[in-house]
């Protein structure tokens, strides 16, 4: 919530990198999938217990995360294969980041696949809150992508200094993605009986 109050902003910030790249004909997509190679890297890094170079893999990739929002709104190039390929992408990162740590033993099988199912459900609670439950925007919640990435950075940063800080950053992104999937299903819920949405008939 705090940090995606916070993207409009930073999407300002990285303006003058946007032209810089637009003018050079770097396309959003190119950025997307750059950041899906990074993501990769990231993984590497925790497989092979190299933590805060894994922390800097993963703040570049959810940097250019904004970047490239920022470069499709700058030269008008929004489309919805664009906006599908970020969403799609956005997963595989998150899948990326916990095996990377699981592999390399930071964090516990068990714990880093209910991580990362539980960062997975909170983005398709949204997805379907928008696509089948009548909502034209349900970003709500205590943890969107800006929070996850802020949390498991931050772990990587204290994990030299304290051993389970990635283990505690894996619960707490277990915990705190089933209560954005709560948060997302009551929103969705609410707005409906508010403003009584029906969904449309569907024909035989």
């Amino acid at each position: 919530m705090v940090m995606g109050k916070l993207r409009n902003f930073s999407e300002k910030a990285f303006t003058p990198a946007a032209k810089y790249l637009e003018k050079r004909g770097i396309s959003p997509n190119t950025i997307t999938i750059l950041g899906f190679a990074i993501s990769v890297a990231a993984c590497g890094a925790y497989t092979y217990r190299h933590v805060l170079l894994g922390a800097f893999f993963i703040l570049t990739s959810g940097l250019l995360d904004v970047l490239d929002g920022a470069v499709a709104r700058l030269v008008k190039d929004v489309t919805y294969f664009g906006a599908t390929l970020d969403a799609v992408v956005d997963r595989y990162t998150e899948f990326f980041y916990m095996v990377g740590m699981a592999l390399g033993g930071l964090v516990d099988w068990v714990v880093a696949c209910f991580a990362m199912f539980s960062m997975i459900a909170s983005s398709y609670a949204r997805a379907r809150a928008e696509s089948s439950g009548g909502l034209k925007n349900c970003a709500v919640g205590i943890a969107e992508r800006q929070e996850k990435i802020v949390i498991l950075v931050a772990g990587s940063l204290l994990y030299p200094f304290v051993d389970k800080a990635l283990l505690v950053s894996a619960l707490a992104l277990t915990l705190l993605g089933q209560i954005t999937v709560g948060q997302r299903l009551y929103y969705t819920y609410w707005y409906n009986k508010k403003n009584g949405l029906k969904p449309p008939q569907q024909h035989r």
